[in-house]
């Protein structure tokens, strides 16, 4: 079976407490791997950007910290501040998965607790 580099995105609200962030981090992450049936080892990275106003935990660390259904320990996580739009979403985490899925995969984008609104037609699925 070949396989080919896809790009997987999602996001999720959270409120700006420890617990809410790793929570949400861990349940949009279980979704995504999930739907996409991606297999620990064909992770190459996964990138978050968070709004500003989600201070008290990193998305990366979560995903480190939390409990999920797969393997992140030697997967490259990476984390930045969502740029400063004026009438952008506010406590929001994002994410680009970067992973190994068989050639002709149908993508499946995750878009959950608030995180709809920013894609509703990847969140419709």
């Amino acid at each position: 079976m070949e396989k080919r580099l896809y790009g997987i995105r999602g996001a999720t609200g959270a409120e700006n407490t420890a617990a809410s962030v790793t929570e949400n981090v861990c349940r949009m992450l279980n979704e995504i791997y999930g739907r996409n049936n991606i297999a620990d080892n064909d992770t190459v990275s996964i990138q978050f950007t968070v709004t500003k106003d989600l201070n008290l935990m990193n998305p990366a660390a979560a995903l480190r910290k939390g409990r999920t259904d797969f393997d992140f320990s030697k997967c490259a996580l990476f984390c930045s501040q969502e740029p400063e739009i004026t009438g952008s979403p506010e406590k929001m985490i994002r994410v680009l998965v970067t992973a190994y899925l068989p050639e002709g995969a149908e993508v499946s984008h995750v878009y959950i607790n608030g995180g709809e609104k920013l894609r509703p037609d990847f969140a419709a699925k």
